[in-house]
């Protein structure tokens, strides 16, 4: 190779040897540092129609998996199995087979539709699950209420749904008085009554209910619940039909409400009220 009048001014003699050095395996690098060829348009035109040699080929990492992929949908396996077996993604998987028919459908619509449902059954199984397991671990974290924490409890129970004194009445109505329908939270009361010091003698119980609903078996069920004789019942209080109104609690489970009246109990109204305003100041003094 000569540069006397430029530096690639015998192009032919430097064709020659250019060639001569990709046919004996030498890569593009390996020919450009031996022939000291900087311009890669130059070096092009020296190569142009010599193949590289075999081992410059850079293998595909894909070209298994493609072939693979190609192979599974042939056989109708869908983009999600393919997935699965072959760990590419989908959109990979659509390109390479694309151009391959789409795998006959192998079930029918009810059989599709009852594995779908089977799906959705199992998928709300366990989202109960962990709405269960959730309650479960909020019940625990709560353990044992001290006489403060059920006093205070008990306080806002009974003013979300005992009744009040009226500041705009004319007649002071200062007794504890409650009405619920919930089992649960009548046990609550009672309880919290019981830590007052309130006997049972001093509680006065009458079931307020729909006037077509079992009365007897409503009164018997808040008397074993209460643990009284349903002979010490008040008269129960029978709520007229409105036949406009779509009733829903008309099954078994539905025993009307329980009324609870605490005799003498003026000053634990006026204890329980005056608590109850100080959860209140209590509550606005809390920082942001």
């Amino acid at each position: 190779m000569t540069h006397a009048h430029g530096k690639y001014a015998d192009f032919e003699g430097l064709r020659k040897r250019a060639v001569a050095l990709r046919r004996a395996g030498l890569s593009r690098r390996q020919i450009r540092d031996r022939l000291h060829v900087d311009n890669n348009d130059i070096l092009n035109r020296l190569l142009e129609g010599e193949p590289p040699p075999d081992w410059t080929k850079r293998p595909n990492a894909k070209d298994d998996l493609r072939d693979k992929a190609r192979e599974l949908r042939r056989q109708g396996w869908t983009y999600d199995q393919i997935q699965v077996e072959l760990g590419c993604s989908k959109s990979s998987i659509s390109l390479w087979v694309r151009d391959l028919p789409r795998p006959e459908r192998k079930r029918s619509t009810d059989e599709a539709a009852a594995i779908a449902r089977r799906g959705w059954e199992e998928k709300l199984r366990i989202r109960d699950e962990e709405r269960q397991q959730t309650k479960e671990t909020a019940r625990l974290a709560v353990g044992d209420l001290s006489e403060r924490e059920l006093f205070l409890a008990g306080v806002v129970l009974y003013w979300a749904e005992g009744a009040k004194d009226k500041a705009y009445s004319d007649q002071r109505r200062e007794n504890l008085q409650f009405i619920n329908s919930d089992p649960n939270v009548i046990r609550f009361y009672l309880a919290w009554l019981t830590s007052l010091g309130v006997e049972r003698d001093r509680m006065r119980f009458r079931v307020s209910i729909h006037e077509s609903a079992d009365v007897v078996t409503a009164e018997a069920f808040w008397a074993g619940l209460v643990g009284v004789d349903r002979s010490t019942f008040q008269s129960s209080t029978l709520k007229k039909h409105n036949p406009r109104t779509n009733r829903r609690n008309t099954a078994d489970a539905y025993h009307g409400c329980l009324v609870i009246y605490v005799l003498k109990s003026a000053d634990l109204y006026r204890r329980m009220e005056g608590a109850w305003y100080g959860i209140v100041g209590g509550a606005a003094r809390q920082p942001d």
